[in-house]
Order: C-alpha cells, then sequence, then structure tokens
C-alpha cells in the first residue's frame, strides 16, 4: 500500500470541542454557550414536564470575556464542551504595542499574545511586576482557538 495521491491527512491533534451529556456538566466544569467557551456557574435541574425531559439551565461565564451566559438543555441531549489547555510561560519582555515575548520550560519562544484586557487588573499586576524586575509566570489558557494570559504569579523559584 503506497501513499494514495491526492490524498491530504487531517492535522493530528484534538478537536476544539467534545459532546457530553447536559445532565453530566457540573458546577465549575465547562460548556460551550453560543460557540463560546464558559465555565459554569450553576447548573439548576427542572423536574419532567409533561413532555418528558428534565432540563438543565446553565449559568456560566466566557473564560475569556467574563461575560454571563445562559443555555437551557434537556438533560438527556448532548451538548459540547470546550477542550481547555493551561500552560505557564516567563515573561521575557512586553513590546511598545503590548506584546508578550514569553518562554515555555523546553526554551520555546513566543511572541504572539496580546497583554491581556480581562480580569481588569490583570494587565496593572504584569506591567507592575515587570517594572519591579520581578521574574513572572503568565498562565495561558486556550479553548476554541483562542488563547489569552488568564493569570500572573511571581516566580520564587530563582
Amino acid at each position: 500500500m503506497g501513499d494514495i495521491e491526492g490524498f491530504e491527512t487531517a492535522e493530528a491533534g484534538a478537536s476544539e470541542t467534545f459532546p457530553m451529556e447536559a445532565g453530566q456538566i457540573r458546577k465549575g466544569g465547562y460548556i460551550c454557550i453560543k460557540n463560546r467557551p464558559c465555565k459554569v456557574v450553576s447548573v439548576s435541574t427542572s423536574k419532567t414536564g409533561k413532555h418528558g425531559h428534565a432540563k438543565c439551565n446553565f449559568v456560566a461565564t466566557d473564560i475569556f470575556t467574563g461575560k454571563k451566559l445562559e443555555d437551557i438543555v434537556p438533560s438527556t441531549h448532548g451538548t459540547t464542551v470546550p477542550n481547555v489547555f493551561r500552560s505557564e510561560y516567563t515573561l521575557l519582555d512586553i513590546s511598545d504595542e503590548d506584546y508578550l515575548s514569553l518562554m515555555d520550560d523546553s526554551g520555546e519562544q513566543r511572541e504572539d499574545l496580546k497583554m491581556p484586557s480581562y480580569p481588569d487588573d490583570l494587565e496593572k499586576n504584569i506591567r507592575d511586576g515587570f517594572a519591579n524586575g520581578d521574574q513572572l509566570i503568565l498562565t495561558v489558557v486556550k479553548a476554541m482557538g483562542e488563547e489569552h494570559v488568564m493569570s500572573v504569579k511571581k516566580d520564587t523559584s530563582s
């Protein structure tokens, strides 16, 4: 069996989302609402009505903007859950255009992420720590094709 001409392979890697029964999603978990990755703040389940299905009422916040979203899904129906990945980077520099120069544990550098605007105090904490000469570790969250810096902490190991 040789290579098939004109056949292209798909990029290997995890899917952006995966299906899950709505009744399995709990507070603190993730769910996609209006095609946005969200963290579930509360779940309430209504009793089965005359049309059969118990309904799950989800209240969640967009993990990147903090915006509150709500959705109601029958508990036995499938819904989508985002694959959420976290990684930590050391902050090397901040460019004049507010791009962050970051390095991971293996020494790989990246300069494609901008200074975060959410949560509100995060940008100030990064700028203050960088100005003080602190070694900063930034947590980057990736979900559904988006990547954002979500938290900062001082590196106390060095």
